[in-house]
């Protein structure tokens, strides 16, 4: 798959909240996942997609509701694109807010292979 393939179909993906299904078919088995900075627990680097799609699960667990998740189109580049993210949401305990992100990708070999994200 080209990388504006895997662009498309991953905003398709989160865009609907299918996030765990985007990981499974979209992802590297040795996919790098880079957080802003560690916090409420998770790592700044997660390596694997087990360790990913588990870092996704407790994500979830701390989560109240998701009000509404918007994408924008993807900014392709070679073997790299870009999306905003925004999560209408409230956390546990938490009040509602909006999170927005920068999601930047690698491909490689027709897999996404690094992820960061930048808020």
């Amino acid at each position: 798959m080209k990388t504006e393939q895997i662009a498309k179909k991953l905003v398709d993906y989160c865009s609907h909240g299918d996030f765990e299904k985007a990981q499974k078919e979209l992802y590297a088995e040795d996919v790098v996942s880079i957080e802003p900075h560690a916090s409420q627990g998770f790592a700044k680097e997660t390596k694997g997609l087990n360790a990913i799609i588990e870092k996704g699960h407790k994500f979830q667990n701390m989560t109240e509701k998701v009000y509404g998740i918007k994408t924008s189109e993807p900014l392709i580049t070679g073997n790299s694109f870009a999306v905003k993210m925004t999560m209408d949401m409230q956390m546990k305990g938490q009040q509602r807010s909006n999170m927005d992100e920068l999601c930047v990708y690698n491909v490689k070999d027709g897999k996404i292979i690094s992820e960061q994200f930048f808020m």
